[in-house]
């Protein structure tokens, strides 16, 4: 069905910000020919009234009823009160119709079924869709194959099938597909799927968890072995210790965050429709545990709009959030009805079960609003009682719905059958909210910040702070506010330690790796306590973490009835160098905060300590160079490289890609810190050597680059000219003659800066390359095994 039509001129205006309506012009309006035909406010009107219309075509409401509840869907959202997933805002009333973020599909083991598997992840990645699934069912590698007489493969074989298949479409056509990759502790396999992406650019359109089952982690703590058990035959295969796997698991989230971890039996003790199966796989950020051939339907609260003044006060407004969440619940039951889902099966497994995840973002907000810090015991109390509110209010609604509609199809055999009606099977999910909560203005998930302030370069090269606005809503209000503060945060990455800053507002305003581990899981687990699915959420943990931090934190997610964990362990992957603000060293790491938990806690980032050596100061940049400039093709578009030269040679590098980026910000910064190395006296060979040859996946993967990098680029031109020589003088003077070899530095100031030894690292505050999204040059988060950037909508997961 496509829905044609305008907001009307009378309904109110969407509450976006500038930015937000960007990211709707560039991922989510609808376009003729490439060109944007809707606004943001026609973008919410053809939801608002795909959606509501199910209840005329269906449901037998009248036309005023209907349009009606259009309005109440249409206010809501142009409230930015809530969000429906990606999908919905992208689809609905659209040709696609596809509205469902992931889907969870099984793998039996044989080849025709593997295969169909694939074949149906295609279609679903295709039409906009994620996949979780489980390789479990798989024989392990070496099994015999009765039917051909040779040996099975194993499931980690099949996984690089379903990624170079991943690879090769294109979701929606305009992103690749993201999977989620489970296999049971206890299969005989697992200990090369823990390994599997040590290689990080090995499987790289998964995120990889570990099934655990309580037999694992009982055999753990008891520090026994623990049978693996074969799945073609249902008996055991040998046994390993319990121990040495549980610290093979940690030692590769230590080092990149993956594998993940999945707690398949409470997974299912939760599981509401047992009769229809097994709980095996979540979709790929893992908030969403679903059966085989289930789709998730998510949509999310702002809770930074939950919040409002009552004598003088700041306190949660109770009963607009009671009437967001039924209308939520409203809004996602019908979505179920109107999804055009990819797959028949998909259809009849998901109206079967009729499962819809509401959540929240902007919680970090709400703390803010409430002056709470996140790593609080309030913020925990806070966690709990908005979550319990959210699922009573929306199991009222569900009931209501099945008063008016029915129960769901498969409720008789259900964990509610003869206790309660419902007309959904589950109603609540903690999802990450990446690009939605971007839209709304708000704080991702139930996430920390990310950071307050940080530095922006836009094209021309200006440097533009950006600060959190509640931040600077508190500054103008407390009397602290000044343009140097604001630069001195972004620069800094904190507001931790600076006196201008009052100490709550230091409390208040702690980023995601300021927060001691253990109350990252805390919140978590308070979430979880009331949502029917699971939590997605980014455990934070600074550099210096150590890998028992990192077991605590599984033990303690075990502990408190947690359904999973995620980890990231700041600049663990292997080309992250750097990171906002200053990194604790071992020792420096103390184990205050909640002491019996015994985890390393996040310290205010201070001084860094900085050995006294000779120090090399850059020579003045001279009044008049010359130069050449030479267009090279990389990647994404063209670089241009210019080279300019003195009388004592070559003395700096300009570059220019012509947009703005993440390469255009990298490639500058390389330029300036070529050119403050050369007038520092560092050679042309020993520059080239350390830059060339760095590789970027955008440069190799497009046909005709002759360079691997942007960096290879510069370096070859600088090589190239360093030896064919730039002759200053004779263009100084006006002759023309054959460029000379360069002026170089004398042998005896080459050899004299060959003798010193510099100890410490030279080092920025900012964005590191993997903290840097790769389309806008803006930092990105790490949610739940994905990278987000909140400013364009990028994302990548695996």
């Amino acid at each position: 069905m496509s829905f044609e039509g305008q907001a009307p001129k009378t309904w109110p205006k969407a509450n976006l910000t500038p930015n937000a309506r960007v990211v709707l012009a560039k991922r989510y309006l609808k376009q003729a020919n490439g060109q944007v035909v809707e606004t943001a406010e026609d973008m919410i009107y053809r939801v608002a009234c795909v959606i509501a219309e199910i209840e005329e075509d269906k449901y037998g409401k009248g036309k005023k009823e209907t349009g009606a509840l259009a309005k109440e869907f249409y206010n809501m959202m142009a409230n930015l009160e809530f969000m429906p997933n990606s999908p919905t805002l992208m689809n609905a009333g659209r040709d696609l119709g596809q509205l469902s973020a992931c889907f969870v599909l099984p793998i039996e083991d044989s080849m025709e079924q593997i295969f169909d598997a694939i074949k149906n992840a295609a279609i679903i990645h295709k039409s906009g869709g994620g996949t979780g699934f489980s390789f479990s069912r798989l024989r392990p590698k070496n099994s015999m194959v009765r039917s051909t007489g040779g040996v099975a493969s194993g499931p980690i074989s099949f996984m690089k099938v379903f990624n170079s298949a991943t690879e090769a479409v294109k979701q929606g056509g305009t992103r690749r597909g993201a999977n989620m990759g489970i296999l049971r502790v206890d299969h005989p396999d697992i200990v090369d799927f823990i390994q599997c992406k040590e290689d990080n650019k090995e499987i790289t359109n998964f995120n990889i968890s570990v099934g655990i089952t309580e037999e694992f982690m009982l055999a753990v703590r008891e520090g026994r072995p623990y049978d693996l058990i074969d799945p073609h035959t249902g008996i055991s295969a040998g046994k390993l210790s319990a121990p040495e796997i549980f610290n093979k698991i940690v030692e590769h989230a230590w080092q990149n965050g993956e594998p993940g971890i999945v707690f398949l039996d409470r997974l299912n003790e939760g599981n509401p429709t047992p009769l229809q199966g097994k709980i095996e796989a979540t979709n790929p950020c893992g908030e969403q545990p679903l059966l085989p051939n289930e789709a998730c339907n998510l949509g999310s609260i702002n809770l930074k709009l939950m919040v409002m003044e009552k004598n003088e006060k700041m306190v949660i407004n109770w009963e607009r959030l009671s009437q967001v969440i039924r209308l939520s619940v409203r809004f996602l039951d019908n979505v179920i009805d109107v999804n055009q889902y990819p797959l028949p099966i998909i259809d009849e497994v998901v109206k079967g079960n009729r499962k819809i995840g509401l959540g929240v973002m902007g919680f970090a907000d709400m703390l803010i609003l409430l002056q709470t810090s996140y790593a609080t015991e309030e913020a925990v109390d806070y966690a709990e009682k908005v979550m319990k509110f959210i699922q009573t209010e929306a199991r009222i609604e569900s009931q209501r719905l099945a008063e008016e509609r029915g129960n769901f199809p498969n409720y008789e055999g259900s964990i509610y059958d003869g206790v309660m009606k419902l007309r959904n099977a589950t109603l609540t999910t903690i999802a990450p909210t990446g690009t939605i909560s971007m839209i709304c203005g708000a704080s991702s998930g139930v996430e920390p910040l990310f950071a307050v302030a940080y530095t922006k370069t836009v094209m021309d090269g200006t440097a533009l702070v950006e600060v959190n606005p509640l931040f600077e809503s508190f500054a103008h209000e407390y009397g602290f506010y000044s343009l140097e503060l604001m630069q001195k945060i972004a620069a800094k990455g904190t507001v931790l330690g600076l006196q201008e800053v009052p100490n709550w507002v230091q409390e208040v305003f702690t980023t995601a790796q300021e927060i001691a581990p253990e109350w990252h899981i805390r919140i978590q687990a308070a979430f979880q306590k009331y949502t029917d699915n699971a939590v997605s959420k980014t455990i934070n943990f600074a550099n210096a973490a150590t890998r028992e931090d990192i077991a605590e934190a599984y033990r303690l997610a075990d502990e408190l009835n947690c359904k999973g964990l995620t980890v990231y362990r700041d600049g663990s992957r292997e080309e992250q160098v750097l990171s906002i603000g200053t990194v604790a060293t071992p020792d420096q790491v103390e184990k205050k905060g909640v002491e019996s938990l015994g985890i390393g806690q996040a310290i205010p980032p201070k001084t860094p300590f900085i050995p006294e050596v000779d120090t090399v100061v850059p020579r003045p940049r001279p009044t008049t160079t010359i130069g050449v400039t030479e267009k090279i093709k990389i990647g994404c578009g063209n670089l241009y490289v210019s080279v300019n030269a003195d009388e004592k040679g070559i003395c700096e590098v300009f570059t220019n890609t012509g947009r703005a980026g993440g390469c255009s910000s990298q490639s500058e910064a390389s330029a300036r810190l070529i050119s403050i190395a050369l007038r520092s006296g560092l050679s042309v060979e020993t520059i080239t050597e350390q830059i060339k040859g760095i590789r970027c996946p955008a440069c190799m993967r497009r046909e005709g680059v002759n360079v691997t990098s942007c960096p290879d680029a510069i370096a070859s031109v600088i090589k190239k000219y360093n030896e064919v020589g730039i002759d200053f003088e004779s263009v100084q003077k006006g002759t023309k003659k054959a460029a000379p070899a360069l002026v170089k530095s004398s042998v005896a100031e080459r050899e004299k800066l060959s003798r010193e030894k510099v100890t410490g690292k030279i080092v920025r505050s900012g964005v590191a390359e993997e903290n840097a999204c790769p389309e806008c040059g803006m930092p990105i988060n790490h949610e739940s095994g994905c990278v987000v950037c909140t400013h364009c909508g990028y994302s990548k997961c695996g």
